[in-house]
């Protein structure tokens, strides 16, 4: 059949950000419609299944909607399936992550949480799938996976590689993430399925996609064979590096990326007064995103001042950017339970995140709201109580869309202290640097607002509150060091790294490519994020990479993000 001619669905069961995918195929110049109805499913030529967040819900969705047996039909029927993260899980008999809810068993094996104790979880980032055949599969077509590429990757279960047993005639790669070698694409008969999302994965990953929808990937089943084993699977993760645009409306009403010297957007007086104008924010993207940028984050720094669904500019920000940026997008801003102007209805933050997933957001950055749900945290443990009570916007979203999902964007500033009992019920360092007054000790006090309120919690309650809470990652900022160029705080994120086990994005104070490589080797965190460097082109996103890859710092290549 003509690749015209095919009709091609995607079942979506609610999973979160679709739009990307539906860019991705129309980037590719094809079309996708949805599943509607179960009756689609006898229409359909070929189907991609995506899915994010829990495997109980996406089980409980697929159940609830009568969709579970037309799938496990359309699969017998011989027509071809892609799945995709989730829609990979649930293909397998079960999940640890909900052990009463059985998966549709189109695969022996069950997926697994990932051991915490030698990395942070979830698996995020870029990292190699590789082929895990020892001849060639015997196919017309084959999956494009390129053993050099670099794939997106965001999960904190995986089916864990053996290269034995049944995996012989179905895994086809196989990634691995420090010490655990785990399955990360399955091909068998006329079923596809990735753990890493193609959708984010820049020009491999649509490379990969094109292979699927241009081609019918059909494996022999004499194609079986030996595979490589777990210990053949080398580690190839890089660390990301991120370029931060923050977004706010002008004196004139245009939403433009400015850059706060210690979060002061405005110009000085002298210049006028004006919010500082960097450029246009999908202008921006886009360049960063060719440039080689492994993730953008938006950060919407005047927060939906009324009701989110109400600021549809900034919601077009992120339809226009997801249809040229194929790499992970997070936005910040207005994450919170809203109340319309007429203060009848509430909006959850569920919704409110839900509304920037399907406008093609991966991941929500809370701020302020993120330090009173960890003050609420440590309150309930005082008191006695359950202090996961299920009531706080991290663990609805989380619940929902998974816990890579939920990035927490911490602003502190640092309060100098003679001695660790001046600060009593705080966690205090040792600093190398010592304060106006040659104080020797100093404790990270966060911030809500935007900065301009200091609260009587430090960075490691909050961010050991939130993890418990359900976030995914940490968006560590520095109030000092934002705009100085004079380097990340180390001493900030060596303490970080060391209260969580989810992964860190070093923030604020990056002024050469130095900056980003020292930060990485002396406190092992997963990526490094810049704005103001990148936005002024003082420092490009590849001289960055160029840098930290003589550093011997594995990175994707930049050549990959054009």
């Amino acid at each position: 059949m003509p690749v015209s001619d095919q009709k091609l669905y995607l079942l979506d069961y609610g999973a979160g950000n679709v739009r990307s995918l539906l860019n991705a195929v129309e980037k590719l110049g094809h079309r996708i419609e949805y599943i509607k109805t179960v009756e689609d499913f006898a229409k359909a030529d070929k189907i991609i299944f995506p899915g994010v967040g829990a495997f109980g819900y996406a089980m409980r969705a697929l159940n609830n909607s009568g969709f579970a047996e037309p799938l496990k039909a359309y699969i017998a029927s011989g027509r071809p399936l892609m799945g995709i993260c989730v829609g990979m899980q649930v293909l397998f008999e079960g999940s640890d992550e909900s052990p009463a809810e059985p998966g549709l068993g189109i695969f022996e094996g069950r997926v697994e949480l990932f051991d915490k104790k030698l990395k942070s979880v979830p698996h995020m980032g870029w990292n190699a799938a590789q082929v895990v055949h020892q001849e060639n599969v015997l196919a017309t077509a084959v999956p494009e996976i390129g053993e050099d590429s670099r794939y997106y990757f965001v999960h904190s279960y995986a089916v864990p590689y053996t290269g034995t047993g049944a995996q012989r005639g179905i895994v086809h790669s196989a990634t691995r993430y420090v010490d655990q070698a785990v399955v990360s694409s399955v091909w068998s008969r006329n079923v596809f399925a990735t753990q890493f999302h193609p959708e984010k994965s820049g020009p491999a990953g649509l490379a990969l996609l094109r292979s699927f929808i241009e081609h019918d990937l059909v494996r022999p089943q004499s194609s079986a064979g030996e595979l490589r084993m777990p210990g053949d699977i080398e580690s190839a993760l890089t660390v990301r590096v991120i370029a931060c645009l923050d977004v706010r409306a002008n004196d004139q009403g245009d939403l433009v990326v400015t850059k706060g010297d210690q979060y002061d957007v405005r110009e000085s007086a002298d210049k006028g007064g004006d919010v500082r104008n960097l450029g246009k924010p999908v202008d921006l993207a886009k360049r960063y995103y060719d440039e080689g940028a492994d993730e953008i984050a938006f950060l919407n720094i005047t927060s939906f001042r009324n009701l989110p669904f109400r600021d549809t500019p900034m919601l077009e920000v992120l339809r226009q950017a997801s249809r040229s940026i194929f790499v992970p997008l997070t936005i910040g801003g207005g994450v919170r339970d809203s109340v319309d102007p007429d203060g009848e209805h509430v909006w959850p933050a569920v919704q409110v995140a839900g509304e920037y997933f399907r406008s093609g957001a991966d991941k929500v950055s809370i701020g302020s709201d993120a330090v009173y749900a960890a003050e609420g945290y440590w309150q309930r443990k005082a008191e006695g109580l359950e202090p996961l009570d299920g009531s706080t916007a991290i663990e609805q979203i989380a619940e929902r869309y998974g816990r890579q999902a939920v990035v927490i964007s911490v602003d502190p500033r640092r309060v100098y202290v003679s001695s660790p009992e001046d600060a009593s019920g705080h966690h205090v360092i040792r600093t190398a640097f010592p304060g106006p007054n040659g104080e020797q000790y100093c404790w990270y006090q966060c911030t809500v607002k935007g900065g301009r309120e200091g609260r009587d919690a430090d960075v490691r309650q909050l961010v050991t509150a939130c993890e418990a809470l359900g976030a995914g990652e940490i968006l560590l900022n520095c109030m000092d060091k934002d705009g100085t160029n004079s380097g990340y705080d180390i001493e900030l994120i060596s303490d970080t790294k060391a209260a969580v086990s989810i992964p860190v994005i070093a923030s604020s104070g990056a002024g050469r490519p130095e900056h980003f490589s020292e930060a990485v080797e002396k406190t092992a965190v997963e990526a490094v994020l810049a704005a103001g460097i990148f936005h002024r082109r003082e420092v490009p996103i590849v001289a960055v990479k160029k840098h930290m890859q003589e550093q011997g710092i594995s990175i994707r290549s930049a050549e990959d993000g054009v």
